[in-house]
């Protein structure tokens, strides 16, 4: 795979001096016309050591303006960091539409790294590169682009880089002994570096293999590949720019009236809705939630000892939970007025202030929209043994902007995948997540918003969207067992709850909780005990 990249490439002084300033022009030039783009740009560099990776980075912000450059450079864990999910800090790091992030030790380099010195199996790297190839084909289809430089050298060529640093007194300190380590591992490396370009060079996302003996080859090298790929990019972007604005003007004048008059009755058709969002669309007679008991209730008595003793009981795991790191993600989803608030308050009722936090989700910012959808979600994972309770979610992709039309289908689509990949990480690292729909039915709906119109410090939650959304049941039914049938896995299902009693959905998001932070310290402690049951009637569903 590498035989092209050590023919040993070289361009003179002269030609080089010549070439610079046009490619520094050109690249400033579309660097600015990315700033007005709908899309962030990644460079990330990888390669043997010696090879002018963190060179090159350095030379992009030296020929482009750093101020629109993002670049980050990994090394082992913080503290912090490890207390999260592995990608968490990359999550964090991705630069926002119209801005370039420059990545060195990126994703790529402890998966190599581990699978070189034998710390995972063919296997494990496989499913390490799986997740990579997922992470960028997510950043990818939300319009980023991705350009990967793989910097090689070949083992002469590394071991005379090597020696000529170390002759330098200034550059001496940049060969370490881990370099000259992984130098006597050079087959080792090359085949794990072979297939992991095979296994993750896909069509969104390729790899660029850079000769990188010569520091004038590799330079021009790279910057022309940013600059072309940054300009067809730039030239797909405007395209559909340019299509999307002739598509809108043609649908405004089908939209103007004929100037003519119509002959007919007086009753004309209703044109089919361009975009699906107008079309009625009747969930199915008998669904997932159709299948429910909505009668389920409890006494005002059997409510208040339940709540003690689940109160109780969660706060004493809560303050295991703490001492182990053993983190918790409730996600509360549910039907306006379906007593998503109550059953938060009774649950953080029991838990630290200290160490919970309630992320109410609305709409966007300016920020979060400038990101990939699931960004504002990350950026909001705790460290270890703290609760985090999202008051709505990341399911918003597949419910609201799937009915409201803000995002496209393709869009909310492939969010189911993104949505499970997403939790399948954060079940992985340990961290114990709850979803909770919380289900009423239409009648009580109604009596609940008319009750909060009578009552003056509940009227504030009743708005015009949610009398909208109500007319919209139809479709948000649909889309809520679309979202259960495809994100309700076995490392994250969903726990249906029916909310047309308050008491018994309390007691039942309470008890499921305690079930489910029971089982996991069980996991903790390395012990055999079984989690207490829950009652018949509040089992997950």
């Amino acid at each position: 795979m590498f035989e092209a990249a050590e023919l040993g490439n070289t361009i003179d002084k002269a030609t080089f001096q010549e070439q610079v300033p046009l490619l520094r022009t050109q690249l400033l030039e579309v660097q600015q016309r990315l700033r007005h783009a709908n899309f962030p740009v990644l460079l990330v560099f990888a390669g043997v050591d010696g090879a002018g990776k963190s060179e090159t980075a350095n030379l992009v912000n030296e020929w482009m303006d750093p101020r629109w450059i993002i670049t980050r450079a990994y090394g082992e864990p913080s503290d912090e960091e490890k207390e999260r999910p592995a990608f968490w800090r990359y999550w964090r790091d991705l630069p926002p539409r119209g801005v370039i992030g420059c990545f060195l030790s990126s994703w790529y380099s402890q998966p190599v790294l581990d699978h070189v010195h034998g710390r995972r199996s063919d296997a494990e790297l496989d499913a390490d590169l799986d997740r990579i190839v997922n992470f960028e084909r997510g950043l990818a289809n939300d319009g980023a682009l991705i350009l990967k430089f793989w910097m090689h050298l070949g083992r002469e060529a590394q071991k005379q880089r090597f020696e000529a640093l170390e002759a330098d007194p200034l550059t001496r300190w940049r060969v370490t002994k881990a370099d000259w380590d992984h130098w006597r591992m050079y087959d080792q490396f090359i085949a794990t570096a072979e297939h992991t370009i095979m296994r993750t060079s896909v069509g969104q996302a390729p790899w660029q293999i850079v000769e990188g003996a010569d520091f004038r080859y590799r330079s021009l090298t790279v910057g022309k590949l940013i600059k072309d790929g940054i300009e067809r990019r730039m030239a797909e972007f405007e395209m559909a720019q340019r299509v999307a604005a002739e598509i809108a003007l043609e649908e405004t004048s089908a939209r103007k009236p004929d100037k003519a008059p119509r002959k007919g009755n007086g009753k004309e058709k209703k044109p089919a809705a361009a975009n699906g969002r107008d079309t009625i669309v009747l969930a199915p007679s008998v669904s997932i939630l159709s299948k429910l008991d909505m009668n389920q209730a409890l006494s005002r008595k059997e409510y208040d000892e339940k709540l003690e003793t689940y109160q109780g009981r969660l706060n004493r795991l809560s303050r295991e939970a703490h001492q182990r790191g053993v983190s918790s993600i409730l996600v509360f989803e549910g039907w306006d007025a379906a007593g998503k608030g109550g059953a938060i308050r009774r649950i953080t009722a029991a838990l630290d202030a200290r160490n919970t936090q309630v992320i109410p989700i609305a709409v966007p910012s300016d920020e979060e929209k400038a990101h990939h959808h699931l960004w504002r979600f990350w950026r909001h994972l705790s460290r270890a043994g703290r609760q985090t309770i999202f008051d709505r979610s990341w399911y918003g992709r597949v419910l609201v902007e799937r009915i409201e039309g803000f995002a496209t289908e393709a869009e909310w689509m492939r969010g189911y995948a993104e949505i499970n990949d997403f939790e399948e990480q954060l079940v992985g690292h340990g961290i114990v997540l709850v979803k909770y729909w919380m289900h009423i039915t239409k009648d009580e709906q109604l009596r609940r918003f008319k009750r909060r119109q009578k009552i003056s410090y509940k009227q504030w939650k009743l708005t015009d969207e949610d009398w909208r959304n109500r007319e919209k049941w139809d479709l948000y039914e649909q889309a809520v067992n679309d979202m259960i049938a495809r994100t309700s896995t076995s490392v994250s299902p969903w726990t249906l709850v029916e909310a047309n009693s308050k008491r018994f959905s309390r007691i039942k998001t309470i008890a499921t909780y305690c079930d489910k932070l029971e089982e996991a310290l069980g996991r903790a402690r390395g012990d055999n005990e079984e989690p207490a049951a829950l009652p018949r009637k509040m089992r997950s569903r």
